[in-house]
Order: C-alpha cells, then sequence, then structure tokens
C-alpha cells in the first residue's frame, strides 16, 4: 500500500493533534472504554477503532469535545470491509442479521463519532482509493469555519488496525 504523507503544514492552518502512525497497542479496547466511561456496546471494531483514535486526538490537542462547527472526515480504503463480508456471507445462506448489516454501513460510525464526542455537526466518511489524505485534508479544509477539521483514516484489514487521527483549526 502507498504511503501518502500528510502535510503538517497547511496555510491559513494549524496542526494541533496528530496521533495513531502505528497499529493501535494491545490494550486498546481497554483505553476506548476509560475514555467514554463506558464499554461501547453493538459496534464492529472498525468502529470502535474509529473512536479510539478520534477521542485519542481530541485528548492530545486538549480538547473534551469536538466544537460544533468543527468538521468530521472519515478517510479508508476497505471502511468496515470485515463487517461486508460477514453481511454477505450470512446473505448466501438467509438474510444478514440486523447488526451484522448495521456494522456494514459506515454512516453508523459517523453516528456513533458523533455521540462519542458529544457534537453534531458535517461529517462526511469518504472512500480513498487514488487521492491520498493530503488532497483530502485540503479538501476538508476548503471553506471551514474556524474550528477546523477532524481528519480520521481508519483501516481494518489484511494489514492489521490502524488509526490515524488530525486535528486542524484556523491559525
Amino acid at each position: 500500500m502507498t504511503r501518502h504523507p500528510l502535510p503538517l503544514h497547511m496555510p491559513g492552518w494549524r496542526l494541533c493533534a496528530h496521533v495513531g502512525q502505528a497499529a493501535p497497542p494491545a490494550h486498546w479496547r481497554e483505553a476506548l472504554a476509560q475514555m467514554l466511561g463506558h464499554r461501547p456496546r453493538r459496534l464492529g471494531e472498525w468502529t470502535e477503532l474509529a473512536l479510539y483514535g478520534a477521542l485519542g486526538c481530541l485528548q492530545a490537542a486538549g480538547e473534551t469535545q469536538l466544537p460544533p462547527a468543527a468538521r468530521l472526515r472519515l478517510l479508508s480504503r476497505g471502511g468496515p470491509a470485515q463487517a461486508q463480508r460477514e453481511a454477505l456471507a450470512q446473505w448466501q445462506e438467509d438474510l444478514p442479521m440486523p447488526f451484522t448489516f448495521m456494522q456494514s454501513q459506515p454512516a453508523i460510525t459517523l453516528a456513533a463519532l458523533a455521540q462519542g464526542l458529544g457534537w453534531q455537526g458535517d461529517a462526511a466518511f469518504l472512500a480513498m482509493r487514488g487521492e491520498g489524505p493530503a488532497a483530502l485534508t485540503a479538501l476538508g479544509l476548503a471553506g471551514a469555519a474556524d474550528a477546523g477539521l477532524l481528519l480520521g483514516r481508519v483501516e481494518a484489514g489484511p494489514d492489521g488496525l490502524r488509526s490515524e487521527w488530525w486535528r486542524w483549526v484556523r491559525q
């Protein structure tokens, strides 16, 4: 997989925090439960990984919740692919189970992020193929309010788990 580096400088913007360059630590799910104050229920691994990274990035930025005017962008090459494969396998037998089907939808992750971040606002999931995070960062910041952008890239696939997040605010 080609790694597209994210620029640490975007004209007019300041990078407040960047977390998650490597695979998450062994006990990341326990850390997520501590950050939330409870164990997440009925969320798939991909969604939990997104929550773990987003909450960690906000903590690193010194924020307790995402400001209402901030944008949220979630990037992935594969999205919740494991849940999608499980739903397709269940479809061959009968109809997929509702929980499995729901976890195969990236929009569920956006809803879980909004709840976990105590936020509602402009959120989007972007399936990335050719464009790297740098181009998508510029797109996310274009026209953004002073509260800026929380940008995350989450992958759960054959190369392992990865959750990388950036918090940008206007200078």
